[in-house]
């Protein structure tokens, strides 16, 4: 699965979510057939959050069809299509781990053969597990599967801290988030989400900083207790802001450059307008502001 969907409870998924709950799931089609308010409030109480391909979960129990699992990697629960799930092959940890830096991209059965994992999404985690043919690169999947294939182009070594100048390591990761926050400009919001076809605020923050190789809390509750407290007047580019928007209030958001007109500059995944946007906050916003963090640069 490239994107699975953890639901609240097997009832929580209606006829109109058919298209999250297949082998594969088609994330980006049921996405795009959701309205906005659906997507920023029809799914909460009913999506938790959604895992990555190759994410390892453990199972409580199965019933009917469906299995209870927890994700330790995000620290949440839920329910998902047991057909979702396949056991990991035992003791193959062989290859060097990448990740995915397209905004999307397909695991195929040979090199530029047919697809058989569709919507692998920005921030997957995939281990090369041989050399490279014309352009392409050999992948280990969950189970018992053969290697799948994927562009070379779309994957990147999972950057390393630079603990010699981790005050130079900061600024860097700072301006590297700011141009990862910007390729997702524009993504639909997405309660739960956390791929490239629908994200919600926390899960931008979460999937950005997973990019820059930095495992950061999931959701907005514990990210707002994560790294530093700093005063906003000093806050640097890929520092955090938490605002009140759309009626939570500690909506996170990615702190960018300064705007033309000198106010501080956010990006972040919005409710209210229905995907991920880069705005500057105007002094009605500046007093919604209910914290400011600044997370650790090492994984």
């Amino acid at each position: 699965m490239a994107v699975a969907t953890l639901w609240a409870q097997p009832s929580a998924a209606g006829p109109e979510d058919r298209l999250a709950l297949g082998v594969p799931s088609a994330i980006r089609e049921w996405v795009a057939r959701l309205t906005n308010d659906i997507r920023a409030n029809g799914l909460k109480g009913r999506v938790r959050t959604q895992c990555l391909l190759g994410t390892r979960v453990e199972v409580h129990q199965v019933a009917d069809g469906w299995a209870e699992v927890s994700c330790p990697s995000q620290e949440a629960s839920g329910w998902l299509p047991v057909d979702q799930l396949v056991l990991p092959a035992e003791g193959d940890t062989r290859g060097t781990e990448y990740l995915v830096s397209a905004t999307a991209t397909a695991v195929r059965d040979e090199p530029g053969g047919d697809v058989s994992i569709p919507g692998v999404t920005l921030g997957t985690r995939l281990r090369v597990v041989g050399e490279p043919y014309r352009g392409w690169v050999p992948v280990g999947l969950p189970g018992p599967q053969q290697p799948g294939w994927v562009p070379q182009r779309d994957l990147t070594a999972e950057p390393a801290a630079d603990l010699s100048a981790p005050s130079t390591g900061m600024v860097a990761a700072g301006l590297d988030a700011v141009k990862l926050a910007q390729q997702l400009l524009e993504i639909p919001y997405l309660h739960g989400g956390v791929s490239a076809y629908g994200i919600d605020a926390p899960g931008l923050v979460w999937i950005v900083y997973r990019q820059l190789g930095i495992d950061v809390p999931r959701f907005s509750g514990a990210l707002f207790e994560s790294g530093d407290d700093v005063a906003f007047d000093d806050l640097h580019p890929g520092d955090l802001v938490f605002l009140d928007h759309g009626g939570d209030p500690k909506t996170p958001a990615i702190m960018a450059e300064r705007s033309q007109s000198d106010l501080p500059e956010v990006i972040f995944s919005s409710p209210v307008y229905g995907k991920v946007v880069s705005e500057p906050l105007k002094d009605a916003e500046l007093a919604g502001i209910t914290g400011c963090r600044r997370l650790p640069v090492r994984a």
